[in-house]
């Protein structure tokens, strides 16, 4: 490390431990069907941003199912808390809580992820017309490799279900609100030999979006035939997931919201948003001024610490609005001492060098694990410095 200190005037609050808050006010309340059960809601909310969730945790019917079948970590990450995001358009986290998908389980996510069958793929594979729920194309086995997968791409990669609940007079929680995510590809890949090299077939965003609209009008009909969602709210959203290779998160593109009882998906509104690494040529050209704000904090940084190695950002734009920068800093620390210095130090940066309105997190870590994490909100005084044990 170079033998350079820096005094920062740092006004932040270093938490040395977590700890959580305790449950002794929180509300009791019954659910389930048929064989009710106790849960709790949460009298702590984080912030009007988040929903409370209901205690115990429920994992989803279709949980982990969204690991193998999106590309990235990022896109994973995104397509779960941007469903959150879109979610409260309708459903107020004032009012709702959440809970993961308890309509749609692992059976039935799969059976519509397939590709739709013809008759004597039908027969072949002894399954009857009930049975034929892919929402993908049918590959009807004709002509090349190429030109099948060309004709036929894989659109549709996931569903994923959220359920928001309301507390009745009762005490009881009732589902009065759903949201659906369906991630579809940017880019469809295939092998022509199974263990072979692998192909894709890159698919233009006028594509993709219409081809998602066409699945989300069939997974409204079925929703409504469904006794449990037939009279609730429902909102779906598109999402396009990024390549494989991607350092950055795929983006939502539309959502349609549904009131009760009602099927018709023709009411889109668009969503102008999209991730930015920075640094990056793409970045410079389009967001000169703030790619400018990171290459004078990343500079700082490297003149303090010699151990930094690929500082990066990625940033959530809302048409040119930058709504959200995550930062990451790897490096090797000797010692808590200096972990907690240098924290200090970067937590002084992101107050000098990023405009208040610009929401930042930053995330070091070393070798051994996270060491802190320092969070800015918009416009916030003051940031929050996480110290880990």
């Amino acid at each position: 490390m170079k033998k350079k200190w820096v005094l920062a005037a740092v006004s932040a609050m270093l938490l040395m431990g977590g700890c959580a808050p305790a449950l002794q006010n929180n509300d009791e309340v019954t659910q389930g069907d048929g064989e009710e059960k106790t849960s709790v809601i949460p009298t702590y909310q984080i912030s009007d941003s988040y929903y409370r969730t209901i205690v115990p945790f429920e994992p989803g019917k279709a949980r982990g199912l969204v690991v193998s079948n999106l590309n990235t970590r990022y896109d994973i990450a995104e397509f779960e808390t941007g469903l959150m995001r879109i979610a409260q358009e309708n459903f107020s986290p004032e009012q709702f809580f959440f809970q993961e998908g308890q309509v749609l389980d692992e059976d039935v996510i799969r059976s519509w992820l397939s590709r739709k069958y013809t008759d004597a793929q039908l027969k072949e594979n002894e399954l009857t017309a009930k049975e034929n729920l892919g929402l993908n194309p049918i590959d009807t086995g004709e002509g090349s490799v190429d030109e099948r997968n060309e004709r036929a791409p894989i659109y549709l990669a996931h569903i994923m279900e959220q359920d928001y609940l309301t507390k009745k007079e009762d005490n009881s929680l009732q589902l009065d609100g759903m949201v659906i995510g369906l991630a579809l590809n940017s880019v469809h890949y295939y092998q022509k030999e199974e263990y072979g090299a692998q192909y894709e077939f890159k698919m233009d965003d006028e594509t993709v979006e219409r081809e998602g609209k066409k699945i989300a009008a069939e997974v409204a009909s079925r929703l409504r035939a469904m006794d449990k969602t037939k009279n609730i709210p429902i909102t779906i959203a598109l999402f396009k997931q990024a390549p494989q290779n991607s350092v950055t998160a795929g983006n939502f593109i539309a959502y349609t919201h549904l009131d009760s009882g009602d099927a018709d998906t023709s009411d889109w509104k668009a969503i102008n948003e999209k991730y930015v690494l920075f640094p990056s040529g793409s970045a410079e050209e389009d967001h000169r001024e703030d790619s400018t704000y990171f290459a004078n904090f990343k500079q700082d940084i490297e003149s303090y610490f010699d151990g930094t190695n690929g500082v990066i950002g990625r940033g959530l734009y809302s048409g040119e609005e930058l709504t959200s920068l995550k930062i990451e800093i790897p490096i090797q620390f000797y010692g808590k001492a200096e972990a907690i210095g240098f924290s200090q130090y970067v937590t002084g940066l992101v107050m000098e060098h990023f405009p208040a309105y610009i929401p930042v997190e930053v995330s070091i870590t070393s070798t051994g694990g996270p060491e802190a994490l320092i969070v800015k909100e918009a416009n916030a005084k003051e940031p929050y410095v996480h110290i880990y044990e």
